[in-house]
């Protein structure tokens, strides 16, 4: 499974799109695959927005009205997986979950979709971490606050915890896991496994309580 494959797909809720916006969108789908494809094939750098024009059978100024840089490729990529998540978890009304096993599904289907696509994620993940704003951008944090923020409401979280300060710990957790495990050939270890024992240690504590 690509992630092209993994991702992009609509909110359940949203209305449908007119002709215009579905034409649009099938160009920066298109335009996206040709990317990945081209980032996997020969690396980030190597890859430029004309190659990406060429790869999509479009214009070189079609590539700039739906992605100014080539930076956005990758902000497009994680903006995917985590849309893809939603939409599972959504399925699967994960909302009525506990909120530890709510953070252990959203873990772990981040985790499989890593896994399902290693090729894919080692070249992008590296890319956004060197190239990008990986570490910077709040938006896995947010929605992993989000779910904090939930359970502490519902009283499954201390009232003290600090929701933005925890979802900051476990994307910072999720990100460090992710960049280790593609670093070297073969996976060092087992990804989902270790997201799922570091959460363990999050939501535990690591000090023995009487």
């Amino acid at each position: 499974m690509t992630i092209s494959e993994a991702g992009g797909a609509p909110a359940q809720d949203a209305p449908p799109l007119g002709r215009r916006e579905r034409k649009r969108q099938q160009v920066r789908d298109q335009l996206y695959s040709a990317a990945v494809g081209l980032f996997v094939a020969q690396g980030y750098e190597a890859t430029t927005m004309e190659q990406i024009a060429e790869s999509a059978d479009v214009a070189r100024a079609t590539v700039f009205n739906h992605f100014s840089q080539k930076v956005g490729f990758l902000e497009e990529w994680g903006v995917r997986r985590r849309a893809r998540v939603a939409v599972i978890l959504g399925q699967e009304h994960a909302e009525d979950l506990p909120v530890g096993d709510r953070l252990r599904r959203y873990l772990g289907e981040m985790a499989d979709l890593n896994v399902a696509s290693r090729a894919e994620t080692t070249v992008l993940m590296d890319a956004s971490a060197r190239f990008g704003r990986l570490l910077q951008d709040p938006s896995l944090e947010t929605e992993l606050a989000k779910i904090v923020e939930e359970g502490r409401q519902r009283g499954e979280i201390r009232s003290r915890v600090d929701p933005e300060q925890a979802g900051a710990l476990l994307a910072s957790c999720y990100f460090s896991s992710v960049l280790r495990w593609i670093r070297e050939e073969p996976a060092p270890f087992d990804l989902p496994g270790r997201l799922d024992g570091a959460l363990d240690i999050i939501l535990l504590g690591i000090l023995a309580h009487p």
